[in-house]
């Protein structure tokens, strides 16, 4: 016989899924003695919304699927954030919940909720699995649903019984071949359009967000734009997928080329807030827009489309390439780099500032020169420090940076962290984190320390909600902005108490000898750096947003 809690680690393990990440729960225990005899590790956090973050970073970087397993009420309860953060974020995580047996539902079992309804609004699927036979088939569909087309997060509850109860052995068969990494082509007829608009634009501009992470698109993203000549914007998991040193890279300037332009390219990016709602002043209100998508239903949304293709964004950069015409567009590219310029001399100012408290521009280039020499992985968990740290921080390549995504969940920097480490382990994860989410799941940082996972933790400490304080000031003034501040918290101390490494910085010249200390000291390091509160104002001039 074989319980149902032996079939779902059997089909985790068939779909590559060497880490689970949970909280223990004696609900899913079946599915913890299955793991322990496939060789899965069980990786066991402290709150089960960092074991979903945790599961949607591990998805990201594989691109495939990440798996939490969470106890029934409470334990499903606290991984719902996750689930949402990933929803906006297209992450395809599963979800596994527990329940109490189902003989005794209904009747005020312990711990016992409605759960399945509370994901239909925020996951791709979202279901109970009737019986032990039934494991194996519901679980090929997660996987299948969940990286089908956009992906998602999807939610399974498993109840007791479900997971201890056992179906012979003999002749059981568990489904193969059931999902397909077929390619998304887009419809020829669009491409031509869409070529014939590129070749004949001035000013054009091209905004590409997370699937060229996705669909490992970097190369074909550089083809077209270099015959095209095409100047660049990244956002999202695409960061890094261009050099900064390329010459259609383009980071500071993206306010000019979108304001200006007469043909924009945007591939896998919504217009959403990021892009001004597709409206002025995000973009020029008579720019001609080719919108690449995989989701057909985000075609013309909140903006106009005058070519929409449905494609995903390695099929569509791959026959754009081909039938766009080599072109040079040197006047439009000087304009563009001369206004880079300009920004990036604005920010020297800042990131080479000895002022005391410690701008968060200084802060950022210390921290980007001293990663470099890691094989950093950054993750960005916060709100002011992570805004502008982002304006500097240089990657690597692509996969080297991620943040929440659209939802703008503050708490993923350790759980997130944890994921990378385990599955890279010669890279060193660098969170740059707000001293505001720390706070969320600082307690993770035990769990990286259990697991023997060194990262580097760089809390910007402004003892405040900055990016909500300064705002809030603003319109309604100090004595009406409560609940705004916080202490000036030694969150060194915090992870040197865990038994990890720590240190505080008040001085700039103190930076970046603490940070290599950090780097070279093998476990778990926080860094602490007390940061100037009204450095974001003071920052306005060089394009400062949120």
């Amino acid at each position: 016989m074989v319980t149902g809690g032996q079939l779902v680690a059997r089909m985790l393990k068939a779909e590559g899924i060497r880490h689970v990440f949970t909280l223990s729960g004696l609900h899913v225990a079946p599915i913890y003695a299955g793991c322990v005899e496939e060789g899965i590790t069980l990786v066991d956090t402290r709150h089960e919304q960092a074991a979903a973050h945790a599961a949607d970073a591990y998805a990201r970087l594989t691109r495939g699927v990440g798996v939490a397993v969470v106890t029934a009420g409470p334990g499903v309860t606290d991984a719902l954030t996750g689930v949402a953060n990933a929803a906006s974020a297209s992450s395809p995580l599963v979800l596994l919940g527990g329940a109490a047996p189902t003989f005794n539902q209904g009747r005020g079992s312990l711990q016992e909720i409605e759960q399945v309804d509370l994901f239909h609004r925020i996951a791709k699927w979202s279901d109970r699995v009737p019986s032990p036979e039934a494991v194996p088939l519901y679980l090929a569909k997660a996987f299948r649903v969940a990286l089908a087309g956009r992906p998602g997060p999807v939610f399974l509850e498993l109840a007791w019984d479900v997971l201890c109860n056992g179906v012979d052995a003999e002749g059981l068969r568990l489904p193969t071949r059931y999902r397909t990494d077929a390619r998304v082509a887009p419809d020829p007829r669009k491409v031509e359009a869409a070529a014939a608009l590129l070749a004949k634009a001035a000013r054009p501009a091209v905004v590409a967000g997370s699937p060229i992470w996705w669909d490992d698109s970097a190369a074909e993203l550089a083809r077209l734009c270099e015959r095209g000549q095409l100047p660049v914007f990244l956002n999202g998991a695409a960061r890094g997928s261009l050099p900064s040193s390329h010459p259609l890279f383009f980071q500071h300037s993206r306010k000019e080329a979108l304001g200006n332009a007469d043909v924009v390219l945007v591939v896998g990016t919504p217009f959403d807030f990021r892009l001004g709602y597709g409206g002025e002043p995000g973009l020029a209100a008579d720019a001609r827009v080719i919108q690449v998508d995989i989701d057909p239903t985000e075609l013309g949304r909140n903006r106009a489309v005058e070519v929409g293709l449905i494609s995903d964004s390695w099929s569509a950069l791959s026959a754009l390439a081909a039938a766009v015409p080599e072109g040079r567009r040197d006047a439009h590219l000087a304009t563009l780099r001369r206004a880079e310029g300009e920004k990036a001399a604005a920010l020297a100012k800042w990131t080479s500032s000895d002022q005391k408290p410690i701008h968060h521009f200084r802060l950022a280039r210390e921290l980007s020169d001293v990663a470099a020499k890691t094989d950093p992985l950054f993750i960005g968990d916060g709100g002011n420090f992570v805004a502008m740290a982002a304006k500097v921080i240089e990657l690597p390549g692509p996969g080297r940076w991620l943040d929440p995504g659209p939802l703008g969940c503050l708490g993923v920097g350790a759980p997130f962290a944890i994921a990378a480490k385990l599955l890279h382990p010669g890279r060193t994860p660098w969170v740059v984190q707000g001293d505001g989410s720390f706070g969320f799941n600082g307690m993770e940082y035990e769990t990286a320390l259990r697991f023997k996972l060194p990262m580097v933790c760089v809390v910007g400490n402004d003892a405040a909600w900055g990016q909500i304080r300064i705002p809030q000031v603003e319109l309604f003034g100090v004595e009406k902005s409560p609940a705004t501040l916080l202490a000036p918290t030694r969150y060194d101390e915090i992870v040197r108490a865990m038994g990890g490494h720590g240190e505080n910085v008040t001085e700039p010249s103190q930076i970046r000898p603490a940070l290599e200390r950090a780097a070279a000291s093998g476990t778990v390091a926080c860094v602490n750096v007390m940061l100037d509160p009204a450095a974001p104002t003071k920052a306005g001039a060089v394009g400062y947003a949120v």
